[in-house]
């Protein structure tokens, strides 16, 4: 039906969501010209049944493929070379779909780190209750030996590429404290290391939590966590679990480490 419906270069790029001078480039060069031109204005127009043949130009061409290579595929195609090729590019077009998803899910994560401390009272300590969180939790961290938080940084990220190899290691990295070091005042060097992943098998439970902030390098939360610790024993809590610490504000939007914001999370419940 569309055989005989002729339209002029303005509507033809419309219609193919392309434009003019995509139109008169791929003119220029023979790999797709105009149908007719007209008798008395010797306007140049296409035909409706090549608007698939510009979209699959452009499919083409968008997956990887040189203008030149199109041509000559063009030139020679046959329903079988043309399955074959197409076979290849949605394999490529699948590959960059997986590949776009990982980058969404690791911006989104970024972003929500940065919305949640948005117009927070950062020298204000709250109990909230909190959801869980998908996270990948690694292994008791080794500070044997004169052994630092950057060397169990280290093997917690070789540790979780063996594990998983397929997941993506590049979402922010985390620290957990357990109740008792809390308790007893001994929050340096995380017990565990953790990613703040959509992709995590492990949880950050869903429970009530002392949180504050802090601003401050990796690290330096000594005095926030004593804030905290007095702020649960004087206001009806007590601790009942882990302490979470994360880094909302981090390199990714804080040139200065030195100014990166940290928030703690201390599981409690009411006393009693």
């Amino acid at each position: 039906m569309t055989d005989n419906v002729f339209f002029s270069v303005s509507e033809f790029a419309k219609l193919s969501r392309t434009t003019r001078n995509t139109l008169h480039h791929y003119d220029s060069i023979g790999l797709l010209s105009p149908i007719s031109r007209g008798e008395d204005n010797n306007y140049r127009y296409y035909s409706g049944k090549q608007l698939a043949t510009v979209n699959v130009i452009r499919i083409l061409q968008a997956s990887g493929m040189t203008l030149a290579e199109i041509k000559d595929l063009r030139d020679r195609r046959t329903p079988e070379i043309m399955d074959e090729v197409f076979t290849q590019q949605i394999k490529k077009i699948d590959e960059k779909i997986e590949e776009w998803g990982r980058a969404h899910k690791l911006l989104f994560t970024f972003q929500k780190m940065i919305r949640s401390v948005k117009n927070i009272d950062e020298n204000s300590i709250t109990i909230e209750f909190l959801p869980a969180e998908p996270i990948i939790l690694g292994g008791l961290n080794d500070f044997s030996r004169s052994r630092n938080d950057y060397d169990a940084a280290i093997d917690f990220y070789h540790a979780i590429s063996e594990k998983f190899p397929d997941l993506d290691l590049n979402y922010p990295i985390c620290g957990v404290f357990s109740e008792e070091r809390v308790k007893r005042g001994d929050w340096v060097g995380a017990e565990r290391f953790y990613l703040f992943s959509p992709e995590g098998r492990n949880r950050r439970p869903a429970a009530l939590y002392a949180i504050g902030y802090a601003r401050g390098g990796y690290g330096h939360v000594d005095e926030l966590y004593n804030r905290l610790v007095h702020f649960i024993d004087t206001h009806g809590f007590e601790i009942c679990g882990d302490a979470y610490e994360e880094y909302p504000l981090n390199g990714v939007c804080i040139p200065d480490a030195s100014n990166f914001l940290i928030r703690v999370m201390i599981t409690v419940r009411a006393k009693g």
